[in-house]
């Protein structure tokens, strides 16, 4: 990948599928050039070839995977070998475990954590700073609209999510008056391969006739991203049951979350 000097260049993980895939049909389409990250190395290679194509933009491709604890290193110190400065990143890679945690693997639950929260806090690390520095930069990441609330049956989930969130207003309100944004994306459910992986295609959540398409997911969040938000949330009716949460008994929400969360 040659570097374009009048070009910005957008860091994408989790870009071979979903959101992440039509995330970066959002930023080829704006001109950015990418750095697509992802574990399967023959998936990401056909969807360079394909924005390239669409777009004309130069794409990269880095197959890692992001459970182990290396890998944010590993990309940062290859694309400063390549002197490739990252404009925009987007924390996108992540994955969900259903059923009850005492009976769950541990070691996908803790595969979890790592993905879903240690390498996008060590990816932000390292690629705030030059942000700040010379006053301009964005971030994305990609939580959920899970993060509101506490999901029995997708315990260790819902809490990287709430982590997600959290995390992303912080920063948003720490480097504020830097040149530089942090926006937490929340979709709702959302027709991807995230369902198929955690096992939540049969549940009440995936039945109710709010599930988003990630290609919609994906523009609301470029959107997002470009005008700045702190955090966004995907459609009407996600918006009002993620704040109607604050007003519900604690109790009725673990009780109608953990209802959506079992199969039908």
């Amino acid at each position: 990948m040659t570097e374009n000097p009048k070009k910005k260049t957008a860091l994408i993980t989790g870009a071979s599928f979903g959101i992440g895939y039509e995330l970066a049909k959002q930023f080829g389409r704006g001109g950015y050039d990418l750095v697509l990250v992802a574990r399967d190395k023959d998936k990401l290679g056909e969807v360079a070839a394909e924005l390239t194509g669409s777009f004309g933009v130069d794409v990269g491709v880095l197959p890692k995977d992001l459970t182990v604890d290396s890998a944010p290193a590993e990309i940062f110190e290859k694309l400063q070998r390549n002197d490739i400065a990252i404009d925009v990143l987007v924390n996108n890679a992540g994955f969900g475990t259903h059923g009850f945690f005492h009976q769950n693997d541990v070691g996908k639950e803790m595969d979890m954590i790592r993905l879903n929260v240690m390498a996008l806090v060590h990816l932000t690390r390292l690629y705030l700073p030059a942000m700040v520095e010379r006053g301009s930069g964005k971030i994305l990441n990609v939580a959920s609209t899970a993060a509101f609330q506490p999901g029995p049956l997708m315990a260790v989930y819902y809490a990287t999510k709430a982590f997600v969130v959290s995390f992303s207003e912080a920063l948003s309100n720490e480097v504020g008056g830097a040149g530089v944004t942090v926006t937490a994306l929340c979709p709702g459910p959302t027709d991807t391969e995230f369902q198929k992986r955690a096992g939540t295609g049969h549940t009440r959540l995936f039945g109710r006739g709010m599930v988003m398409t990630a290609q919609d997911v994906a523009a609301q969040g470029y959107e997002a991203l470009m005008d700045g938000k702190s955090v966004w949330i995907t459609g009407f009716k996600n918006k009002l049951m993620a704040g109607g949460v604050c007003f519900a008994p604690r109790k009725l929400v673990k009780k109608v979350v953990r209802s959506m969360n079992e199969n039908r």
